[in-house]
């Protein structure tokens, strides 16, 4: 169960860690639509694992692995947003989350 902490920093990443591939999609990523769908944060709020939607382009991968070369300039840049409310940035670590593709492989299947 998380604690009351853990689901505030949890929002507040999810909402700087969006406005950050909404404003950098183009210069670092390609342009690619990418999307924070969850975040959660260790006990101790030293790492945060995010999830990530990627549309709008046909090659996720090669975006998924642009992030992930990118991964301490998003953390500095959350940094500077956040760093006034918490005390340690947590560690990144981004995964990409399948579930939209899966949903719709799911009702391609029922409808047919």
């Amino acid at each position: 169960m998380e604690s009351l902490r853990q689901q505030k920093v949890n929002k507040l990443l999810a909402k700087e860690l969006a406005e950050i591939f909404r404003s950098e999609s183009r210069s670092l990523f390609g342009g690619g639509f990418i999307t924070v769908t969850t975040v959660r944060v260790s006990p101790d709020l030293s790492s945060a694992k995010a999830y990530l939607s990627i549309m709008g382009n046909k090659d996720k991968k090669v975006i998924f692995k642009l992030i992930q070369d990118q991964t301490s300039v998003i953390r500095k840049k959350l940094g500077l947003i956040v760093g006034k409310q918490l005390r340690i940035v947590p560690e990144l670590m981004f995964y990409i989350d399948d579930s939209l593709d899966y949903a719709m492989k799911i009702d391609a299947l029922l409808k047919k």
